[in-house]
């Protein structure tokens, strides 16, 4: 690889390529297992601090052992304070390409300052959502618009109020079928006058006496107001609507909005070295495992997930790809000695 001889390589029995709690919790399994991982957490990686998705969200619900909630940032700081105590060792730096085609694979991060030979890697690098950009969607981002209705949905500030979703695949269907039961309407916003989503997803919608759909439309502008919340009108408390057919521009009142336009996999760096998911892009698992396409190379988290996209999901994938780097370490001879 080009540049890759500015640096002399480290060597390693497990590279772990992410920073989300699929890589934090296969790097404890991999140290106590005593593998001596070596994760890069990136800087800025797709464009989310270390720590993944979850450093972008607020109050953290749904994760067991945190009965009264967590920040998403909190949380990942614990997760990366655990793996450092366990005796991982934590690169600071994007992986940029990686060589899968003769082992040790080799893995180069950008500017190519550090370079690494692994016996085993684990990819989790995580998804990030698709996010739409216009007036306001950023000023509310985690105080109304989110990208996850199931992460933000049972939120108190949810709770018996109007909703917006943006979509029109099975995910928007999933979401605001899921929203139905704590708001008290569901808008759909959709730019066509059909849905992409399945039949079966269709109907369980349309059927829905609290949702609404709002064809051929966009969301133009997000809005805030004085509702009392005392926080000064950083609360989301409508969108801007705009029909794409006659021109009309209407206010939606609603007190949530929710982005189900689909996530991308971070998996350029990869290179096509990897059997991908076409179209969605997803990395490819074997059934039941976390074994990808190359043998000594497995995938975890939502960089192989595009059902559950969970935290704890994450996490409890992160736990098999060090158990199977594990036993394939073992298959193949691997000692420590050796490296």
């Amino acid at each position: 690889m080009e540049g890759s001889a500015a640096a002399a390589p480290l060597r390693t029995r497990v590279c772990i390529i992410g920073s989300g709690p699929a890589a934090h919790t296969a790097a404890i399994y991999a140290a106590r297992a005593d593998l001596k991982p070596v994760l890069f957490e990136g800087w800025m990686a797709n464009g989310v601090a270390a720590g993944g998705q979850l450093t972008t969200t607020t109050a953290v619900e749904n994760f067991p052992g945190f009965p009264g909630a967590i920040m998403g940032g909190d949380l990942m700081k614990r997760c990366r304070d655990q793996s450092l105590r366990f005796g991982t060792k934590i690169v600071a730096e994007t992986v940029a390409a990686v060589d899968f085609s003769a082992r040790p694979f080799r893995v180069v991060s950008d500017k190519a300052t550090t370079v690494l030979l692994a016996d085993a890697v684990i990819v989790a690098t995580g998804a990030v959502a698709r996010r739409l950009s216009f007036p306001g969607s950023d000023a509310y981002w985690n105080h109304g618009i989110s990208a996850c209705a199931v992460c933000d949905g049972p939120a108190p500030i949810f709770r018996d109020r109007p909703l917006a979703v943006v979509g029109g695949g099975d995910s928007a269907m999933e979401e605001s079928s899921f929203l139905t039961k704590y708001g008290s309407r569901v808008y759909i916003v959709h730019r066509r006058s059909t849905f992409r989503a399945s039949k079966i997803m269709q109907d369980r919608v349309l059927r829905n006496p609290k949702i609404q759909v709002v064809w051929n439309s966009v969301v133009v502008e997000a809005f805030g107001g004085a509702d009392g919340d005392g926080d000064g009108g950083r609360r989301l408390a409508g969108v801007k609507v705009k029909n794409l057919v006659s021109g009309e521009v209407k206010d939606l009142q609603v007190a949530g909005l929710f982005f189900a336009v689909g996530h991308t996999p971070a998996t350029e760096f990869l290179g096509g070295q990897l059997e991908l998911d076409s179209p969605s892009g997803y990395v490819v698992t074997k059934p039941g495992s976390t074994h990808t396409s190359v043998k000594g190379v497995f995938a975890a988290g939502d960089v192989q997930d595009k059902k559950y996209r969970q935290a704890i999901t994450a996490a409890g994938s992160g736990c098999m790809a060090a158990l199977d780097v594990e036993h394939y370490l073992q298959e193949v001879g691997a000692q420590e000695g050796q490296i």
